[in-house]
């Protein structure tokens, strides 16, 4: 696979391999909207140590090149087929082009040359981009794709969108420009071919800029050349490999793109044909160096290259290739042809280790100050191989230009043919070898760029080399910066990672890190740092485009970390105390302010404090700090000295110092000294020096306390305060330690620990529980002889102490009990007194205190004891010994039990465990009496329990036997076990070979293998075998990694002695590799079966699949063969995608090229997530009819039809398991939405019921249930029952039939009725199927509206949905009718002045956030401020805080959380659900803000197609005039509920208006001619508002019957008919139109006002279509209509589906706009205002999720959309009529309830406008949930970015509104509710501190003298 993507030097180093891959696939599926704004990833910056990746643009097309505008702070990007102009700082779309894909052939010229055909076919080509070069001079991008032949375009710089100057000319000049195929192929053709571009300075004395081209031949011969029979190429002639083109696009556009220097010479380097070959040439990068050199120097441009030379031979290496064109020296310079001073050299990166370290192939360059680097890679044999190996070199560019000189000396001045060549392969050489040129003296520019006398162009021989400084597989590009001492590489991967290396002067690495940019893409081969700021990268991988922060130095929190990271970015800012850029860091440039990593850690600030220990109880004046390291001079600064806990005392700088200062600090207040923590007698503080407000350097003192050591250590107080490392010291009469000598009354005091009084230790023998003794204790020190004292054997334990002497103690009659074997108690002297006072006992001493009768259950133990001291004897149990019983005796023989193991090996060495009872009193009574048969086994002292137990080691033996076990301690015992000797044998070993990562489970083979206490298997006589098992025959255990693929010796060890004789060997082999896994997708429940592709999986013997994060348990694959592996697909906890890991053999899969990179920053390692699975939600399905039960009869053929819902997942057929019970269902047929299958054999009638199940992986799902029918027998009973019925009706009808012929005859009357009924029922439904198939269809023809949509401009949106009120009663408001807040603010003249102060000076109180939110709040309080007045504010406030919206939404902030609060203390679900408050309509405004370009750009179109689709469907059937009710509706109340019979009527009208004279009109003959007019007048006037168009009462209509006759058509007139004494309105069949009819419209001059609105007639007099339907009005009705009303009316309900499914299109596309998020422009205001919904919930403690999807609910949709879709006039400028209005109100409920977390519940009785979306409510609700999910998902934003926005928002639509007519009328409501104003602002503290009830008084004056007389004269 290609390693990066395809474009300016796609392949650059592989463009000459003979056969190159083809075009790497787009990585990632289509996206639904083209770009991911950089917004949602600003903080999705990925960081790693020392880079961050601060910007990311995704493109949804492989990238090919960018270029930089450091001026403009632009990025240009070109991707496959795109063209994307990005702001510099943050990577956001600023404009972009469609430059593919076209039609296209390589064997045709560029359709731009108008004289060329082609007979081949063209087809539709991608356009990969080859060149991106930005000329500044003219102000041009230059951008050259793949496409025709290799096309440039100039677009404009600053508009990428836009071609800057058009080549060819389209428009002919005056003189036409004759265009040569050589003029526009400029790039290479292929996308896989490289092309290098640089734009160069323009050439002596000419106008403008050249281009300096390098492009890979793709010509006839190539391998990129199309393999068919034709031998036509364009290339060989017209596109050479090198050329200089003019680019002067100010000058003679006939020369644009040309080669001419001047009229005889071509300015290019052409290889000729035969020798293209052997000269294939593959470019990596084009450079100017120096860039910008100073007046009158030279300017070099180079290329980097790749040249395949011998492209035939197999063992031919790439040579990497530095070409050197000289550009003229200033204004004066002479220009060369480029060939004259061409000159190219050989560059070899190479290590010491012979070929095999040559890194022959360039991959990418970078030129610093004086050296280039370079990155070469070293070409596998193996394209499989992922990452190849590669390195990093450096070269002189003095070395460069001394080859050069030297080469040329060669050539022409002492020729030396091993050293240079001249070219002769270049059609424009000189050929064909060097000469020596007499008498000719080569100056200093000849040699460095030739002459036209000189042979040219050359070759260097010897390739310049190099070492290489850095090695690592799978580089792809290089940026070098010098920053300080340091050089620093940043080196690009093929696996999307960014590489920093720091290397110090020596060129040898200091420090590395890397951070991952795009995971699995390669970065492109170049990278540049901004032009503006070097402290950010720019790099490309194959989908992105990123911008990298050199340093992330804020991840370093200390100094030493900071300068230690040897970051060489990086360094510690001293009274920032934080990691910066030196640029960051205030005053960085003067020495001691910023510390660089050169510097070292020891250079960072440290703090010495003096004293460093504090006795608690001395009063210190103060504190002496030494600080030194690297600071600036701290004198003069505001200091001070922290202890935390926000205490601090003042610190202080005698005069200015570095590098050793001393600062003074006053020590803080004993009140605030910290508490000694317990059991201790000190304290360490820590102290900081805060400067400037940060604390810069840090250091502990001690403060202790020596009356605190003997609480601590009470048992050694003296010795302890006499050695502590305070200055202490100890009173032996108070028995204290003090700090203070002085405190001590009169007495000798100890000086020395050794002094203090102390208890001597003594050994004491054991004493038997119970007993009574004296303890004789020793003293030393004691100078207290005569004191009382007790002896305390722990706190229950205290016995008198009688004085000896003046050294001993007695504690007298010391009685103590024990329940245990032994017990020991510690024993202390104390005074006799509370508290408690011990004398010290440095070494405590105890007395062991034991019990016979516990622990001994036999006689051995008993005995024993004495070894301890214990006097026990042995009668008929353990018991103490009397003092005058005699000694024990003897013990019985020893009883052995078991013993273990019950064989061993011959060599001996077997731990043998013997078990029983009276196995010896002591180790000695059995050191050499255990024995196997006549075997020695030595006994184990450490294993050893006295009696029970007995582990020996067995000796060898000569040969095998079995014998018992013998143990003889005085008596013999023997076992009644054998114990055998024996020799194993080991045979052989399976499997012999596994990979070298281990884990293969190998099986041992043999006799005898089960023996020995102890086994080991070696394998390499290292490594253990683990997870041993073994039998008799065989061993089996888990080999160890290996460390290279070899065959390893395997040694079996018994008993740790010599290996059995064997020559087992275990073959380490290559890992298995993984290549690729597919599908990649699963549905959540898992088990779908995956397959795994790759290698060498016949070693592998047990697999298991894991999926991170969300997967459940892993799942248990099966190896197919050595290359496939299936494994079921783990459950996961949720829908998302998420990587996968592998255990082959137990060990987890590591792909062995992606770990050898990770090695490069283990930090950064992420293994094992090369691959990835989607999870998607589980398929689900249905029967065709949705029917739970379906009815079978055993014997007939089932098929069944089952629906699926539409999913991405791509199950295949096989995947599906369909079973009826236990039986499968065979499957025929599968498609995207439906299944069919078929079962053949017959279901048992057992069960009446089966389920129908569905099985896709670990997914069920029984979607019904199939019923069974009955026997044969049930079936020949219900025939005769019903026949028995059956006739019995038929004679109770005969007897009833002859008595009443009248009632027959009534009967068949009514039968002959229904049967009517019954058909016209019958054909009512038939034509509402029928409508509901086609009614689609046709509209979806129809409904193409040609001309735009009529919104609204802002203003009219704002002042339409702020206030409501203001519209008429039709719900149509005329934009003619200007808002106050529109129009200019009406006062007199004489007033103004006053005024304009006054509202000036409220408006900045209006700005003030204190009084604000008081003023509103005070309002809200008084009862009179009715729901309507508080809108109104609302609406005001929101138009004249329209131009500071940040603000404004600061004020809503907290006005919600007030309201919050209130809710959450009551019910929080019901917040937000009305418009009751000030905050909740300026949230409703706030919304309409910001959702108004989003309703305009995304929401607006389907909208308007709704609307349009809705009156179109309502026009298609017949409206009656009067009642509104319609044929066609979605509402029941206006449903036409007769079959009115309407024909269509095509008419000719001539109308002179709206710009059209005539049209052909489509109205219904049912119509009346009002509402014919206005269909007219919507035909004529549709592409203009509606508020401009006439009304049908200014018009008058007539028709022309013959040229004769013409008749004004009017709805009421003489011929009108009356029915039913009610007169019918006129229609087109009233007057017998025909079809084609001629008809005229003009306006009347006097309107008809006769009739007023015809909905307005009284139902009285007038109808059009039906009459009212009253139940009891006069029977006197003709037949038809009483004929009529028999039908039912609810037959017709069928209409409302039928208009619904006409609908459903648009109303699914318009929800979709709604609930979807467009990539380019995500909705930030919602994500804004949900995060703060969110927040605000969980500082309450609101965890349900229901609320929050309610506060979410009411916040947008209903609050804002459910507006929208009710009133659309407010946003477009059309007509709403009310059936409209009857309509939107089902969708907005529809919408409502999609909304809604409450189930619905209905019934056959609920209203239909809740029946008629039941169905689509449930997939509306998964829309509008995920909807919720993607705003959460989205990048959290910042309140800076939120207020840039909103900036943005009020600056796009400044001075739309007169903010002062707003200010007056919020004055309005202040000086009504004045007083209760002032009272609040009086009781607000901030308010009273800032005065601001007196600014309010200030407005209030100027106000009042004016406002209410300026407006009564306004």
């Amino acid at each position: 696979m290609a390693r990066r993507a395809a474009g300016g030097a796609p392949l650059s180093a592989r463009a000459a391999a003979a056969s190159p891959p083809p075009p790497r696939p787009p990585r990632r599926a289509p996206r639904p909207c083209p770009l991911l704004p950089p917004l949602l990833l600003l903080l999705g910056a990925a960081r790693a140590g020392a880079l961050e990746v601060q910007r990311r643009f995704p493109s949804p097309t492989p990238t090919n090149n960018f270029a930089l505008d450091g001026a403009a702070g632009t990025v240009y990007l070109a991707a496959v087929n795109r063209l994307y102009q990005l702001s510099g700082a943050n990577l956001s779309l600023e404009a972009e082009a469609a430059v593919g894909p076209v039609a296209d052939s390589p064997l045709c010229h560029a359709p731009q040359l108008p004289q060329a055909s082609c007979e081949h076919p063209r087809r539709l080509t991608d356009n990969y981009n080859k060149i991106l070069q930005l000329d500044p001079g003219q102000g041009l991008v230059v951008a050259c794709g793949s496409i025709y032949q290799g096309f440039c375009q100039l677009r404009r710089r600053g508009n990428i969108s836009a071609v800057a100057v058009r080549f060819p000319p389209a428009a002919p000049p005056a003189e036409p420009v004759t265009v040569f195929p050589s003029m526009l192929n400029v790039a290479a053709n292929h996308p896989n071919a490289s092309t290098v571009g640089l734009v160069l300075p323009p050439a002596a004395g000419s106008g403008g800029s050249r281009l300096l081209v390098g492009a890979t031949y793709t010509g006839y011969g190539s391998a990129f050349f199309p393999r068919n029979r034709s031998l036509e190429d364009h290339r060989f002639e017209n596109t050479p490999e090198i050329a200089i083109r003019s680019l002067d696009a100010r000058g003679d556009l006939a020369k644009l793109f040309t080669f001419d220097l001047n009229p005889s010479d071509d300015n290019i380097l052409k290889i000729k044909q035969g020798a293209k070959e052997q000269h294939k040439l593959g470019f990596v990068r084009a450079f100017l160096h120096p860039p910008e050199p100073p007046p009158g120097a030279p300017s070099y441009a180079y290329l980097a290259l790749n040249s395949e030379a011998r492209a035939g031979d197999k063992e031919s290496q790439a040579r990497s290739l530095l070409a050197r064109i000289c550009l003229p020296r200033g204004a004066g310079g002479d220009a060369k042809k480029l060939t004259e001073s061409y000159i190219q050299l050989g560059l070899q990166c190479a290590g010491g280790a012979g070929r095999g370290d040559l890194y022959s192939r360039l991959v990418s360059v970078f030129p610093a100050r004086e050296l280039l680097f370079a990155v070469f890679e070293r070409p596998q044999g193996s394209p499989a191989a992922r990452a190849t190996p590669a390195a990093l070199c450096a070269f002189r560019f003095a070395d460069v230009q001394a080859a050069i000189r030297a080469a040329r000396n060669a050539c022409f001045v002492e020729p030396a043919p091993d050293v240079v060549a001249v070219l002769d392969s270049v059609v424009q050489g000189t050929g064909p070898a060097c000469e020596r040129k007499r008498n000719i003296q080569l100056q200093p520019e000849q040699l460095d760029c030739g002459a036209a006398h000189l042979q040219h162009p050359l070759s260097i021989l010897q390739p310049l080399k190099a070492t290489p400084v850095f090695r690592a597989p799978g580089l792809s590009s290089v940026a070098v910066a010098s920053v300080s001492n340091y050089t620093v590489v940043f080196l690009g991967t093929v696996s999307g990672r960014l590489l920093k290396i720091n290397l110090n002067e020596s060129m040898q690495v200091v420090s590395r890190r890397a951070v991952t940019v795009a995971y699995g893409e390669p970065v492109h081969h170049v990278m540049q740092f901004d032009p503006a700021d070097p402290g950010y990268l720019y790099l490309m991988t194959s989908h992105q485009m990123a911008r990298v922060k050199v340093a992330a130095c804020a991840v370093h929190t200390t100094c030493g970390d900071c300068v230690g990271a040897a970051d060489a970015y990086c360094g510690w800012c001293a009274l920032e105390t934080r990691c910066t850029l030196q640029q960051d860091c205030a005053n960085s440039s003067q020495r001691h302010f910023w510390t660089s990593a050169s510097e070292g850690p020891s250079r960072c600030p440290t703090m010495t404090v003096l004293p460093a220990e504090i006795d608690v109880h001395q009063e210190y004046s103060g504190m002496i700090l030494q600080i030194s390291g690297s600071l600036p001079s701290l004198s003069g600064m505001e200091m001070a000295c922290d202890y935390g806990n926000n205490i601090r005392t003042v610190a202080r700088v005698p005069g200015p110092a570095f590098d050793h200062q001393i600062a003074y600090c006053n020590l803080l207040p004993r009140d605030q000294f910290p508490p000694f923590p317990p059991h201790q007698d000190h304290v360490i503080v820590e102290m900081s020096v805060r400067v400037n407000g940060r604390n810069i350097v840090r250091a502990d003192f001690t403060i202790y306390n020596c009356s605190r050591v003997g609480q601590v250590y009470p048992h050694t107080a003296c010795t302890s305060c006499l050695s502590a490392q305070w200055p202490c010291f100890w009173c032996a009469q108070q028995h204290a330690c003090v700090s203070n000598q002085s405190r001590c009354e009169a007495s000798p005091n100890p000086m020395n620990p050794q002094d203090c009084p102390q208890i001597l230790p003594s050994a004491l023998a054991p004493m038997p529980t119970g007993s009574s003794q004296s303890i004789p204790v020793h003293l030393a020190n004691a100078a207290f002889q005569g004191a009382a004292l007790e002896c305390s054997f722990g706190p229950e334990e205290v016995f008198e102490a009688i004085w000896v002497n003046e050294s001993t103690v007695h504690c007298n009659q010391v009685v103590l009990h024990t329940t245990q074997k032994s017990q020991v108690f510690p024993l202390s002297l104390q005074l006799k007194g509370q508290p408690a006072r011990f004398l010290d006992s440095p070494d405590p001493m105890t007395v062991e205190v034991y019990n016979c009768a516990m622990g001994s259950p036999d006689c051995s133990q008993c005995l024993g004891r004495e070894d301890l001291g214990h006097l026990c004897v042995w009668s008929d149990g353990c018991r103490l010994r009397g003092p005058l019983q005699p000694l024990p005796g003897t013990c019985p023989a020893p009883e052995i039990r078991t013993i273990e193991p019950l064989s061993g090996p011959l060599d001996g060495g077997t731990l043998l465990t013997i078990r029983g009872r009276n196995l010896g009193r002591r180790l000695s009574d059995v050191a050499h009496g255990v024995w196997v048969g006549s075997v020695a086994c030595e006994p184990l002292a450490n294993r050893y329990t006295v009696s029970e137990e007995i582990v020996c080691a067995t000796g060898p033996a000569p040969g095998p036997f079995s014998d018992v076990v013998t143990v003889n301690a005085s008596k013999e015992g023997k076992s009644r076990e054998r114990f055998s000797y024996v020799l194993p044998l080991v045979q052989f070993l399976e499997p012999d070979k596994g990979p070298k990562a281990g884990g293969t489970r190998i099986i041992i083979h043999g006799s005898d293998l089960h023996v020995g206490s102890e086994l080991q298997v070696l394998v390499n006589d290292t490594e253990p075998c683990t997870e041993l098992v073994r039998t008799e025959t065989s061993i089996t255990c888990t080999v160890p990694e290996g460390a290279l693929p070899a065959p390893v010796p395997v040694c079996v060890r018994f008993e740790r002695r010599g290996c059995v004789r064997s020559n087992l060997t275990f073959q380490y082999m290559q890992n298995p590799v993984i290549t690729a896994i597919s599908p990649r997708r699963s549905p959540v429940s898992g088990g779908r079966t995956i397959t795994v592709a790759g290698e060498r999986f016949h070693m592998v013997q047990n697999v298991s699949m894991a999926v991170h994060h969300i997967g459940r348990e892993p799942t248990l694959c099966k190896v197919l063969n050595s290359t496939l592996i299936t494994c079921p697909s783990p459950g996961a906890l949720s829908n998302a995608s998420a990587p996968v890991d592998f255990f082959i053999n137990g060990r987890a899969y590591a792909d062995e090229a992606a770990v050898a990179e990770e090695l490069l920053d283990p930090d950064e390692a992420r293994r094992g997530s090369r691959f990835r699975l989607d999870y998607l939600p589980d398929p689900q399905f249905s029967t065709a009819k949705r029917e739970k039960w379906i009815k079978h009869h055993p014997g007939e053929p089932l098929t069944l039809v089952i629906h699926k819902e539409q999913d991405s997942l791509g199950l295949e057929s096989h995947e599906y398991r369909i079973k009826i019970g236990q039986v499968a269902c065979d499957i025929q047929i599968v498609s995207d939405r439906v299944i069919h299958c078929s079962v053949n054999e017959s279901l048992g009638t057992a069960e009446g019921q089966l389920p129908i199940t569905i099985q896709v992986g670990n997914f069920n799902q029984t979607i019904a249930t199939l019923q069974l029918g009955g026997s044969e027998t049930a079936i020949i009973v219900s025939i005769v029952i019903c026949s028995v019925l059956l006739l019995l009706s038929v004679v109770a009808l005969f007897v009833f039939c002859t008595k009443s012929r009248r009632a027959e005859r009534y009967w068949q009357k009514t039968l002959l009725q229904m049967e009517e009924m019954e058909s016209q029922i019958r054909e009512e439904i038939r034509k509402g199927f029928a409508e509901l198939q086609t009614d689609m269809t046709d509209l979806t023809k129809e409904l193409n509206r040609s001309q735009g949509i009529p919104f609204l401009e802002y203003k009219h949106f704002v002042t339409r949905t702020f206030f409501p009120k203001t519209l008429n009663s039709q719900g149509s408001c005329p934009v003619q009718e200007t808002h106050p807040l529109l129009g200019e603010w009406k006062i007199p003249e004489s007033c103004r002045p006053n005024m304009e102060e006054g509202i000036s000076l409220f408006s900045s109180l209006l700005n003030n956030k204190h009084f604000l939110i008081v003023f509103v709040h005070a309002l809200e309080q008084q009862k009179d401020f009715a729901v309507r007045d508080r809108c109104s504010l609302a609406s005001l406030l929101t138009i004249a805080l329209h131009g500071k919206l940040e603000y404004y939404t600061g004020i809503m902030k907290e006005l919600l959380v007030d309201l919050i609060d209130a809710s959450a203390a009551k019910n929080p679900k019901l917040m937000l659900r009305r418009t009751e408050s000030v905050v909740e309509k300026m949230l409703t405004n706030w919304m309409s803000i910001c959702m108004y370009s989003c309703l305009r750009e995304t929401v607006g179109e389907p909208f308007f197609l709704l609307l349009c689709a809705i009156k179109q469907q309502i026009n298609k059937g017949s409206i009656d005039a009067i009642t509104g009710k319609a044929r066609y509706t979605l509402n029941e109340e206006w449903l036409l509920r007769e079959n009115i019979e309407a024909k269509p009527r095509n008419l000719n009208v001539s109308f002179q208006g709206c710009g059209m004279d005539s049209l052909s009109v489509r109205a219904m003959d049912t119509d009346t001619l009002t509402q014919v007019k206005e269909k007219i007048l919507e035909a004529f006037c549709k592409n203009v508002p509606y508020s401009q168009w006439p009304r049908a009462e200014d018009v008058d209509l007539e028709w022309f019957a013959s040229s004769t006759q013409s008749y004004i058509l009017r709805d009421l007139d003489d011929t009108s008919v009356v029915e039913d004494g009610r007169k019918k309105l006129n229609t087109l069949a009233h007057y017998k139109i025909p079809e084609g009819a001629s008809l005229a419209m003009s306006l009347t001059d006097k309107k008809d006002n006769t009739l007023g609105r015809v909905k307005d007639l009284d139902t009285e007099k007038y109808f059009h279509l039906v009459l009212p339907t009253d139940e009891l009005a006069e029977p006197k009705k003709s037949h038809r209509q009483s004929h009529r009303k028999k039908v039912l009316p609810e037959i017709y309900l069928t209409r409302l589906l039928s208009t619904k499914g006409t609908l459903q299109k648009f109303l699914d596309d318009l929800f979709k706009a709604i609930l979807s998020i467009r990539e380019d422009k995500p909705p930030l205001a919602v994500k804004y205002f949900f995060d703060f919904l969110e927040e605000q919930a969980e500082k309450r403690g609101i965890s349900d999720p229901d609320t929050l999807h309610i506060w979410k609910t009411n916040s947008l949709p209903l609050r804002f959309w459910v507006n929208i879709l009710k009133n659309p006039q407010f946003v477009f400028d059309i007509d709403k009529t009310d059936h409209i209005d009857a309509c939107l109100s089902v969708i907005a409920q529809a919408f409502i309830d999609a909304c809604s977390i409450s189930d619905l519940q209905l019934g056959k009785d609920s209203p239909t406008n809740k029946l008629l979306y039941a169905k689509e409510i449930p997939e509306y609700r998964k829309i509008v949930q995920r909807y919720y999910k993607q705003i959460h998902d989205m990048t959290p934003l910042s309140e800076q970015e939120m207020n840039a926005h909103l900036a943005e928002e009020s600056r796009k639509y400044q001075n739309e509104f007169n903010t002062n007519v707003a200010m007056a009328e919020i004055y309005k409501y202040a000086k009504r509710y004045r007083t209760q104003i002032m009272t609040a602002l009086e009781a607000n503290p901030t308010a009273r501190r800032t005065q601001l009830q007196h600014k309010f008084e200030q407005v209030v004056a100027l106000m009042e003298d004016n406002i209410y007389e300026c407006y009564s004269e306004a």
